[in-house]
């Protein structure tokens, strides 16, 4: 299982989303790639589209 995360850049968020804990408050369970991530998702911090996301390393 690939484990790429991926983290919100908007200003002062810096949310980084991790597959293997997935989303608590977004209701999406743990070992879901940012890639199988709902369209409408947003950002628990800040409420940010996947759009505002970068993939990190």
């Amino acid at each position: 299982m690939e484990n790429t995360m991926y983290q919100c850049q908007i200003s002062n968020c810096g949310y980084i989303y991790n597959p293997l804990k997935g989303d608590k408050k977004g209701k999406v369970p743990a070992e879901t790639q940012f890639e199988e991530l709902p369209e409408d998702w947003k950002c628990p911090i800040c409420g940010a589209t996947k759009k505002a996301f970068a993939k990190l390393g």
